[in-house]
């Protein structure tokens, strides 16, 4: 197994159901948690529900200047961008070789993540198997559908966070969006905790590290490498 290397699965879901919008990926909820695990020295790799080309919500993207410190980074990283430009299906992916899997968000993945029995199932041996499963924003929309040794739900009586029904309400897709991720993850029992809306908010519950919204991205990542850390002393 290569303890040091950090998967992420994007959504390859490209627009808003019945407003034909653009969405996918939220940029940030990638590049902020990918440089910091790399300049961390963990290795990243990256995958997609379908493969290929993995669609950026336009809105997450501005020019060179405008944007977060790590997207600016993205947008002259040559490698980085090639690389979500051919990403691996997440159906070719064996995470038996990854310490953590990482889920960013963007609304895009209100539509498939929560679908994707492959996924579901990666999360299920991931947390099973003891090593880190982490999400942020619409990213945890990925934790839906995965179930525990038991067959409940991973997240039924865990500490979980996500983009909230009043952020949902915010930006104007409370009716767009397939299920408000906020109530879903209420549904299934886990123990929703928020921060204010669009406020930097992230929460570890044992190897299952969720943050609420773009703005987590840094203290999710953060919260990632601190338990691989001690994950890697308590095998020494």
């Amino acid at each position: 197994m290569q303890h040091k290397t950090i998967l992420f699965i994007v959504t390859s879901h490209a627009k808003i159901s019945n407003t034909g919008k653009n969405t996918g990926l939220w940029l940030e909820e990638l590049t902020t948690p990918y440089y910091a695990f790399k300049d961390a020295g963990y290795g990243v790799e990256i995958a997609s529900l379908a493969g290929g080309v993995v669609p950026i919500d336009p809105s997450s993207q501005k020019t060179i200047g405008q944007n977060p410190t790590s997207v600016d980074r993205f947008l002259q990283d040559k490698g980085v961008v090639a690389a979500v430009k051919n990403t691996p299906a997440v159906s070719k992916i064996d995470a038996k070789n990854y310490a953590a899997v990482f889920l960013p968000g963007g609304h895009g993945t209100m539509w498939d993540l929560p679908g994707s029995e492959k996924l579901a199932a990666i999360v299920s041996s991931t947390l099973e198997s003891g090593r880190v499963v982490a999400a942020v924003c619409h990213g945890p929309a990925g934790l839906v559908s995965a179930k525990d040794n038991k067959g409940e739900p991973v997240v039924k009586g865990r500490r979980v966070s996500a983009f909230t029904n009043a952020e949902e309400e915010a930006v104007g897709l409370t009716k767009t969006v397939p299920f408000l991720l906020e109530s879903r993850l209420r549904e299934l029992g886990a123990l929703v905790k928020t921060g204010p809306n669009f406020q930097a908010f992230a929460i570890a519950d044992g190897n299952l590290i969720t943050g609420q919204n773009p703005a987590s991205s840094e203290k999710v990542a953060a919260l990632v490498i601190e338990r691989l850390k001690s994950l890697d002393k308590k095998g020494a």
